[in-house]
């Protein structure tokens, strides 16, 4: 994994491990920022196409053989297209469940890790270091969007 160049910068401020540490903090961030808008994109196709799917039946389907549940299930069932994009989309929200729980566990590991370096920022961070941590914080918040200054989210 190679070290990004902005974290090489904190050359004064923090020992070789600690900025190993950090690096490893960015990938993870940009890891979950990743799943989360590809979970965020696959979500919203997923409700768009359902959305223009359920619009169709309604028009095609339920408004003119309403007299009749028996008749509008053998319509759908008798239209092989229907019923194969109903499977997609049942596909589809399946898809977006995993995505979600990859989110949610790249979040944990995010999370876990930056937790860990502000529990250990002590030990990280030793005597003259030490007062000049919140610039390494400062460089990481507004670089990479990553709070160190609190544990919580």
């Amino acid at each position: 994994m190679s070290m990004h160049d902005s974290i090489r910068g904190f050359e004064e401020w923090t020992d070789p491990a600690t900025k190993q540490m950090l690096s490893n903090l960015v990938d993870r961030k940009q890891k979950f920022d990743r799943a989360k808008k590809m979970h965020l994109y696959c979500l919203w196709i997923a409700v768009f196409t359902s959305f223009c799917f359920f619009y169709y039946l309604t028009k095609a389907i339920l408004e003119p053989y309403s007299y009749s549940f028996g008749t509008m299930f053998s319509i759908f069932i008798s239209n092989s297209v229907l019923v194969i994009i109903a499977v997609f989309l049942a596909g589809l929200f399946g898809g977006v469940r995993v995505l979600y729980q990859q989110k949610e566990k790249k979040e944990k590991e995010y999370q876990d890790l930056r937790k860990e370096i502000i529990d250990r920022s002590k030990d990280l961070w030793k005597e003259d270091a030490w007062k000049k941590r919140h610039k390494v914080f400062d460089e990481m918040k507004s670089l990479f969007d990553i709070n160190l200054y609190h544990g919580s989210k």
